[in-house]
Parts: structure tokens; C-alpha cells; sequence
């Protein structure tokens, strides 16, 4: 089955971290309203705690959303899961818990379209390479198990993480990178050689928004590389929905899907 059907006139439209405008992201209830109002993808952040288990959550510590302190990496599961991760955002979300990776794989797995943004947030930095390259193989292997494997775009602002992916899985699996290049950090490789989509940032020239790239980069990248050009974040209202259209958006990686669904919607542009 073709699950990649998106176009500059079948704009694709992903959860970031779920519908986290409006309930608190990363939560299970953030990605199940997600998928309630029709959204083509969820983006998803994985992180490894001290016990080895793999768990949702964008930061390295806890602090932002929960009410709890410390790094991830320095907490148990049973530690994580104790901590409070919906009332930052309203009182009314008490008791949201951080979730684990099979918690969300086993809520899309009878989703017959819904593709999924796999972002790795363990870096191979020194140190940390051993634990970063188990972390990803491992999510891997799960992604493989649920039969995701053709449905899914693996993301990390690690150009060296994307190379060990390329040298030992080659084509298997749809790479998701940055432009600029820079956000990648340190690279031996052209991302663009090997990346199916690009999420298209301001390089921070011509371009007083910048959270996303100019008409010209968007046009050099699909002459050059062919890539899938993939608006960021940022968009989230009227005129930004259309200046993503006008640069040539295949999809819409956002906060409000159901803001941006409508206004793709409005104009012909979601399916």
C-alpha cells in the first residue's frame, strides 16, 4: 500500500508531538485527539530512562512538563511515570503520564494511513554513541515489529546518527532532515542525498519569518536533490498555511492541526 500520497495539492498535515496547542504534548490524550480530527502523521520524540525503557517525551529533563525535576535519562520508568505530565497545561489535564513507546505503537497500530515521524533524541555525542546506536536500532526493530516500517519517516538533528542508519540499513527506511544543514551538526555526508524529506527552516536571509524558507530555497532543494520539501512548526494561521503553500509544501508539521487542516481544507489543499 502507498501510505505517501502527499502533494503541493494533497498537503500532509503532522501532529507536533500530538495536538499540543491544546492538550499536553507528548501525552497519550494529545495524540489520540490528533488522530480524532483526521491528521495524515503524529511526531513522536523517544527517549531512553535509566532502566533502559523507551519513553515519549521532547526534553532531557522533565522540568518543562511535568512536575517533576531531573533528566530522563537519570530516572527510572516507574519514577517517570509517577510524575504529574498534564498539569503544566491545565489543571484539567491531572494525571496525563508520560508514555512509552509500545503504548503509542499499540494505539495507531489498526490505523490503516496513519504514517509516523520517529524523532531520536539521543545523540551519538562522546560518550553517549553506544547507548544512542542501541536506542535507534531498537526503536527499529519495534517499528518493524508493528509493520510500521513503510509508513514512517525516522527524524534526528544528528547528520552522524543518519549516517550509522544510512551504513547499516541503506534505503529501508525514509529519513526525515534539516535545512539548513547546519542544524545537523557535524556531517560527512549530504543529507540531502540520502534524505527522503526535508523540514525547510530560514537559512536567516531574505526572510523576516524564521521558522521557514524562502521561495528560492524551497525551489533549489526540489531542482537539485528532488527531495520532499516539508514545512516546519511555525505554521500555525492564515498567512503562514499560505506561505508554505506558495513555497511548494508537501506537508505541514504543526501545533494546531485542526487550525491548519481547516485552512488547508478552505483552499483545495488537504484530501
Amino acid at each position: 500500500m502507498n501510505y505517501w500520497k502527499q502533494s503541493t495539492n494533497n498537503i500532509y498535515v503532522a501532529a507536533h508531538r500530538g495536538w499540543s496547542t491544546d492538550y499536553p504534548e507528548n501525552t497519550m490524550l494529545a495524540y489520540e485527539k490528533a488522530i480524532e480530527i483526521g491528521v495524515d502523521q503524529i511526531e513522536i520524540d523517544v527517549r531512553i530512562t535509566k532502566d533502559g525503557e523507551l519513553v515519549l517525551i521532547h526534553d532531557a529533563t522533565v522540568d518543562r512538563t511535568t512536575d517533576g525535576t531531573g533528566k530522563v535519562c537519570d530516572m527510572t520508568l516507574e519514577e517517570l511515570r509517577a510524575l504529574d505530565a498534564g498539569s503544566w497545561k491545565d489543571e484539567k489535564f491531572k494525571g496525563c503520564r508520560i508514555p512509552t513507546l509500545i503504548e503509542f505503537m499499540e494505539l495507531i497500530k489498526d490505523l490503516p494511513e496513519m504514517t509516523v515521524d520517529f524523532e531520536l533524541k539521543e545523540y551519538p555525542v562522546e560518550g553517549w554513541e553506544e547507548i544512542s546506536y542501541s536506542v535507534c536500532d531498537r526503536v527499529m526493530a519495534i517499528i518493524d515489529e508493528y509493520g510500521y516500517t513503510d509508513r514512517c519517516v525516522i527524524n534526528t538533528f544528528s547528520a552522524k546518527l543518519h549516517e550509522y542508519i544510512c551504513e547499516k540499513y541503506g534505503k529501508k527506511y525514509r529519513q526525515h532532515v534539516y535545512y539548513p544543514i547546519a542544524h545537523m551538526g557535524e556531517t560527512k555526508e549530504n543529507p540531502y542525498e540520502y534524505g527522503y524529506c526535508v523540514c525547510m527552516f530560514s537559512s536567516g536571509k531574505e526572510n523576516p519569518y524564521g521558522f521557514i524558507a524562502t521561495n528560492r530555497e524551497f525551489a533549489e532543494m526540489k531542482e537539485k536533490y528532488g527531495i520532499q520539501t516539508w514545512a516546519g512548526a511555525g505554521v500555525k494561521d492564515a498567512e503562514t498555511v499560505d506561505m508554505a503553500i506558495e513555497r511548494g509544501s508537501e506537508l505541514i508539521t504543526c501545533n494546531n492541526p485542526d487550525v491548519v487542516l481547516a485552512l488547508l481544507r478552505e483552499r483545495g489543499k488537504h484530501k
